[in-house]
């Protein structure tokens, strides 16, 4: 998009209006999300949330596989600390790893001619 000199001081106004805005969004998501006390599960919810068994979370946990608290002789599990770990075993799409491949390319012939 082509600005004309003319254009410059509204367009400005209008990105500072939507910076502002788009920083109000981001101060209301941290206070809410301070707001919401971490969840904690014991080890039938955590098998429950992660589709697996009672005797297989006990493995995880032994091979220290999982993240988890010890209180005692209980185990707990932080939803959000399972949640990261669910999304850490993601594996890419083709075309994810595509996009990564192209960009790597592009990134080393600009490089290499340097």
């Amino acid at each position: 998009m082509n600005l004309s000199f003319e254009q410059l001081p509204e367009a400005v106004t209008n990105l500072t209006k939507e910076v502002s805005e788009l920083k109000q969004l981001l101060i209301s998501k941290e206070q809410h999300s301070a707001e919401q006390p971490e969840k904690f599960l014991t080890i039938q919810q955590a098998a429950a949330f992660l589709s697996l068994s009672v005797p297989t979370i006990y493995s995880k946990v032994s091979k220290r596989e999982l993240p988890f608290m010890k209180q005692g002789k209980r185990l707990y599990f932080s939803l959000t600390e399972l949640t990261e770990y669910l999304k850490n075993g993601k594996k890419k799409t083709f075309a994810e790893i595509e996009a990564e491949a192209e960009l790597y390319l592009s990134n080393n012939k600009k490089s290499a001619a340097l």
